[in-house]
């Protein structure tokens, strides 16, 4: 959590099982767990969890009234800054919510994943990226929360004020909206000819779902200082480092960690930072085998590349945070089926996830576990695809030095 030297702020989660989008109550409390750690990486403390069943959302609402009613009613007997919903609420569902709950702020997934991006932003780059996704997010909101004065037929003072602010609020966030696209362009540019002056040097880049230890492995395998800490989005720049193994240089980059849910607008706005993956020769897929749902991380993680990428790129899966693996052990007499948590590594490394197609190692970035079968296998795919574009080896007498830094 952010140290602010102020006290935490409040908040309740609010998640609903959605039988018309195939979302269980399981699966529901696995997205709410997650929504917990984006709050508590925003700064806040969760304090109550609220959930329903609903086949879907009530359009006014969201949620039901008697659901609504409920939490009204805790919150009247308890200290609470906001209300935080799994799923991204419309401009008409805001507006009535926060119509019944003065005082709290009505924040949803994508609000409060946008404002972690805003914190966590460090370059022009980025800090541009993520306030172009900020006031994408905000313009038909803004258009609903002035909808009230828009429909007033007539009345003293409403008609006229009305209309001119809502047009001039518009008008200020297209106008910075069209600026911001214009300044990421220009940016783009510069990233484009960065990368062509990188030459013929494989790609090689770091891809993963939020918090699986990308920059760890980063800092490990380059042997610098990338910012890495045990939070979602701990970075949202692309580093690139130019390293070498045994003589044979490459470059490595880290990109923005994915999650369920993501919003489109900021996968539109760091389109350039996922080029990264685009340009890529190799992808290194890092996944936390030690949180309960990798499996549906990995899942996640591969349908954005299937989205980004026009074809596969050669893959090596690196099952990442093995020091921290612990499963349950069924006892004999244990008539219950078997679950995940009921699965050693070694039963793991037997199964599906080693049969792939990809090469697959399993390792401790943090305790420098099988760092160095890590090594061999990216040695061998980059040296492949070095022999390739370098047939005399010529590559060899070129200055390439470790640890050069792009970002």
């Amino acid at each position: 959590m952010y140290s602010t030297g102020k006290e935490a702020e409040k908040a309740i989660l609010v998640g609903v099982a959605l039988q018309s989008k195939g979302v269980g109550y399981d699966r529901m409390s696995e997205y709410l767990e997650e929504l917990s750690f984006l709050a508590e990486t925003a700064g806040a403390q969760t304090v109550r969890i609220f959930t329903q069943n609903l086949d879907k959302p009530v359009h006014a609402t969201f949620i039901g009234k008697g659901k609504l009613e409920e939490i009204k009613a805790y919150t009247q007997d308890n200290e609470v800054d906001m209300l935080i919903f799994d799923d991204e609420l419309s401009p008409t569902q805001l507006r009535n919510i926060e119509a019944m709950f003065p005082g709290i702020k009505i924040l949803d997934r994508t609000n409060l994943i946008l404002d972690i991006f805003a914190s966590r932003a460090r370059t022009a780059h980025a800090k541009t990226q993520v306030e172009l996704a900020q006031y994408q997010y905000l313009l038909p909101r803004l258009a609903g929360m002035w909808t009230h004065l828009e429909r007033q037929k007539g009345g003293i003072g409403l008609r006229g004020p009305g209309e001119t602010e809502i047009e001039t609020d518009r008008r200020i966030i297209r106008d910075k909206i069209t600026r911001l696209k214009e300044e990421l362009s220009k940016i783009d540019k510069q990233k484009v000819i960065q990368r062509k002056n990188r030459g013929k040097l494989v790609r090689v880049a770091l891809v993963g779902y939020t918090n699986v230890g990308k920059s760890t492995l980063m800092n490990l395998l380059s042997k610098s200082d990338v910012f890495a800490e045990n939070k979602l989005f701990a970075t949202l720049d692309t580093t690139v480092r130019k390293i070498a193994i045994r003589n044979v240089p490459f470059l490595l980059a880290d990109t923005v960690g994915f999650i369920r849910k993501l919003p489109h607008h900021l996968i539109e706005s760091f389109k350039s930072t996922l080029d990264e993956v685009r340009e890529a020769d190799v992808i290194l897929h890092v996944i936390d085998i030690s949180h309960p749902q990798f499996e549906d991380q990995m899942k996640v993680v591969n349908e954005t590349l299937s989205e980004l990428l026009k074809e596969p790129k050669p893959t090596i899966l690196v099952f990442n945070k093995i020091d921290a693996f612990q499963y349950i052990k069924k006892e004999d007499d244990d008539l219950t089926p078997v679950k995940r948590e009921n699965y050693s590594l070694e039963d793991l490394k037997q199964m599906w996830m080693s049969k792939q197609g990809n090469e697959t190692v399993y390792i401790s970035a943090a305790e420098k576990k099988n760092i160095e079968e890590l090594k061999e296998k990216l040695y061998n795919l980059v040296k492949e695809i070095h022999s390739a574009r370098f047939p005399y080896n010529d590559f060899l007498y070129q200055d390439y030095g470790e640890n050069e830094t792009e970002e």
